[in-house]
């Protein structure tokens, strides 16, 4: 399954090593990451693989979201088609 990840909020030092290591754990591939900072605002976006039997999506959303509030940041996975049909113009 192919999912994409937004991670926005207060740039502080850690954050993509932090959500990189999820990942890994949990077995999620980067295919594409995209992040900027501007004027101390933290922007990233990664495009990821899952195999569907080893992650379960409502229990990977549900522990990246925590870590993000624990971070302050707002973070959210949406299965890529989901994500794709909402910004589709």
């Amino acid at each position: 399954m192919k999912i994409v990840i937004t991670i926005i909020g207060k740039d502080r030092v850690g954050i993509i090593a932090t959500f990189s290591a999820i990942l890994a754990e949990n077995n999620v591939n980067i295919v594409s990451i995209n992040q900027n900072i501007i004027d101390g605002f933290f922007n990233m976006v990664m495009l990821a693989e899952a195999s569907d039997d080893k992650i379960k999506l409502a229990e990977f959303q549900k522990l990246m979201k925590e870590k993000g509030e624990e971070m302050g940041l707002e973070v959210k996975v949406q299965h890529a088609d989901i994500f794709t049909a909402m910004h589709r113009i």
